[in-house]
């Protein structure tokens, strides 16, 4: 049996939805390899994109977590008592609004994102490493364009 669907839906839109799934496909690849990469370091997902906006941004409230790693405020909420519960984040009350917290990186959250952080940004290097220099540009601006519509 043949690869190519018996139903057309246009030339145009038969190939925005092969698009649609080899993005799904590739992200699926890239996502797997690294929620492994994650285990081996005892995080998950969730935990590990919060550590980093902490790491890279410094120090944040749960808002502006949940705003940055594209999740839910409930799911936040979870993510941040575990993290604080094992030690990788501390929080202090924010003088601006006594009814929230600043969340920090401990120590130990610091020492953890100084061990994993290298390797992972290498890992998406490699996963890349198929395209030039200009072809990653390319895709980064298409993939951006079309975000941003």
């Amino acid at each position: 049996m043949s690869n190519e669907s018996l139903i057309s839906y246009g030339k145009r839109t038969d190939k925005a939805m092969k698009t649609w799934m080899q993005l799904f496909k590739t992200f699926s690849k890239f996502s797997a390899n690294e929620l492994q990469y994650f285990k081996k370091h005892q995080l998950t997902f969730n935990q590990f994109k919060v550590l980093e906006v902490l790491y890279h941004r410094g120090d944040l409230n749960i808002s502006s977590i949940t705003k940055l790693t594209l999740s839910t405020p409930g799911n936040t909420t979870v993510v941040v008592k575990n993290l604080k519960r094992d030690g990788f984040i501390t929080s202090i009350c924010d003088e601006k609004d006594k009814r929230a917290s600043i969340l920090s990186l401990s120590s130990k959250g610091k020492n953890k994102m100084l061990e994993l952080f290298p390797s992972h940004s290498q890992n998406i290097k490699s996963y890349m490493e198929v395209l030039d220099a200009k072809e990653l540009d390319t895709l980064f601006d298409l993939l951006k364009k079309v975000y941003k519509q």
